[in-house]
């Protein structure tokens, strides 16, 4: 009798246990909040090479850059297809749709009505800042095979100032110490204050500050690939020390990033 009233006790407090879990949003977030980024704005002299001009074209605006409602999917053309024509080319790319849809669908439009001008055409990224920071949002695409390498990655604390893991607001102000929303070009590889780290090239209105702003793609302690709230950074896109050199070599040498916060 007393085993089995124990057992039942037990059977109560687990069942309790998982009602309170649910009750504050069950196992999708953490209280776990990570510390931010110590330093302070990085400077755009920051590296030990020399650092070219930014070679910032005229993309085709056949896209969104996260801050409009979206592209059409009927009559704009690209050569002789359409929207809906190019998306449909792309039908391999993410069929577990891990990546929001309007997102993805922004993204491979851009991607397609601008591959000449791509360097590296081999991966497309796309950043959801719509997400929770404990939340894997950071999808780089390998454009060969439609595979998606979802990751976590920290916004600015500008974006984020009472530290929620959300990031509600955008700048591409310098000293905002937010995060930009727009079409990235990846650039060239240095070594800076957070080691090896990769230069942005800010392609729209909204980001086009980028590199004078020092927003670049490097690794942080303050970064985990856990479910928790990452620490923020000064406006960077920052990923985990332990992955860090693999999306930095994954990425780099001007393939696109798609940053966006709009469903």
């Amino acid at each position: 009798m007393t085993f089995k009233k124990t057992k039942n006790v037990l059977a109560l407090l687990s069942v309790t246990f998982l009602m309170a879990a649910c009750a504050k949003g069950g196992f999708e977030s953490s209280s776990t909040v990570l510390a931010d980024d110590p330093d302070t704005e990085q400077s755009a002299g920051d590296s030990t090479q020399a650092i070219p001009p930014a070679e910032v074209e005229t993309p085709d605006t056949g896209a969104s850059t996260g801050t409009g409602s979206g592209s059409s999917s009927g009559g704009t053309s690209s050569g002789t297809l359409t929207d809906a024509q190019i998306i449909a080319k792309y039908a391999y790319v993410d069929t577990g749709k891990t990546i929001n849809q309007t997102m993805l669908k922004n993204a491979l439009l851009y991607y397609h009505k601008n591959l000449s001008k791509i360097k590296n055409t081999d991966v497309l990224s796309v950043l959801d800042f719509s997400k929770y920071s404990g939340k894997q949002r950071f999808h780089i695409i390998n454009m060969k095979t439609g595979e998606v390498w979802s990751i976590r990655v920290a916004h600015g604390k500008g974006s984020d100032p009472d530290h929620d893991g959300y990031a509600n607001s955008f700048s591409n102000t310098s000293g905002s110490n937010a995060s930009s929303v727009g079409i990235y070009k990846t650039a060239e590889t240095y070594s800076g204050s957070h080691g090896y780290s990769l230069r942005l090239d800010g392609l729209s209105s909204t980001n086009s500050n980028a590199r004078s702003r020092a927003v670049v793609v490097h690794g942080a302690d303050y970064v985990s690939e856990a479910n928790v709230t990452q620490g923020r950074s000064w406006g960077c896109p920052a990923v985990s020390m332990s992955i860090r050199t693999k999306v930095i070599d994954t990425i780099k040498g001007g393939s696109i990033i798609y940053a966006s916060a709009t469903n």
